[in-house]
């Protein structure tokens, strides 16, 4: 089996579980650097965990590492995806909401020999959705619904003075396109950049965003009319100890690691 250097950017509540998860694994893969917006706390957590990676700059991951797994905050993203792909690496990519404002790096991974990855992360039913969108799609619709605190800080909600922490039943606190969503709640709902991706685009995509402080889990559900079928899928996912990343999503990226180079691929 090929052996694979790996360099996690951001050290949060996904970095730190695929970090573990490499600490770990007997299928081929190093976590060679890690870059974090806390180096002194990257390093502490390091060394706790007993991992020996350095901590070094985005920029310098690339250098170390054939796999950069992106899972830092929107703002991070271009210091962080822009080298690795000048460099023809593979990276993979959480926060795919990046992609829909920096569509320019799709088109230099070509040029580059690089390969951009996105994961399922916390949804599903995304083969369904790709082997849809290859034939006519009527639409595409996702509906979000988040406990309040899990939406907290969103840019849009902040530009529409919308104080999550008062809501006391089910409300609805958006509805438009996925790239709509993606530039509102960067942080939130990158699902919707997701679907938008492996579907029918971020434009023609519909979002609704609900804050409902009677659920404690993420629940998406895809609804989806096309040519070869119409289909709803629903998942409630189990927040990590960040409200607004899911317990699946760092699951989905070691998922999509193995796969790699894997005998036998599921799937499409």
């Amino acid at each position: 089996m090929k052996h694979r250097t790996v360099g996690i950017a951001g050290l949060g509540a996904i970095g730190q579980k695929v970090a573990l998860w490499l600490r770990e694994n007997q299928d081929g893969f190093t976590l060679s650097a890690v870059a974090s917006g806390d180096a002194e706390k990257a390093k502490a957590w390091l060394a706790a965990a007993r991992l020996t990676a350095p901590v070094v700059a985005p920029a310098e991951l690339a250098k170390r590492a054939e796999i950069i797994v992106e899972v830092a905050p929107a703002a991070a993203f271009a210091a962080i995806a822009r080298p690795a792909i000048e460099a023809g690496r593979v990276l993979m990519v959480l926060t795919s909401s990046a992609l829909l404002t920096h569509g320019d790096l799709m088109d230099l991974a070509a040029k580059r020999g690089a390969r951009i990855l996105v994961p399922t992360g916390a949804l599903l039913g995304m083969d369904a959705v790709v082997a849809a969108a290859q034939g006519p799609v009527e639409s595409v619709m996702l509906s979000t619904r988040k406990p309040p605190r899990g939406l907290a800080g969103a840019p849009y909600l902040v530009t529409h003075a919308i104080d999550v922490a008062a809501i006391t039943g089910p409300t609805r606190v958006f509805a438009g396109s996925a790239r709509e969503a993606a530039a509102g709640f960067p942080a939130n709902v990158n699902v919707a950049a997701t679907l938008a991706l492996a579907g029918i685009g971020p434009d023609r995509t519909q979002v609704e965003i609900w804050a409902d402080p009677n659920v404690s889990r993420n629940i998406h559900r895809i609804t989806v009319r096309a040519e070869a079928a119409n289909f709803s899928m629903e998942i409630e996912n189990v927040p990590s100890e960040n409200p607004r990343t899911g317990r699946l999503t760092p699951l989905s990226v070691i998922a999509a690691l193995k796969r790699l180079d894997a005998p036998v691929v599921i799937g499409t």
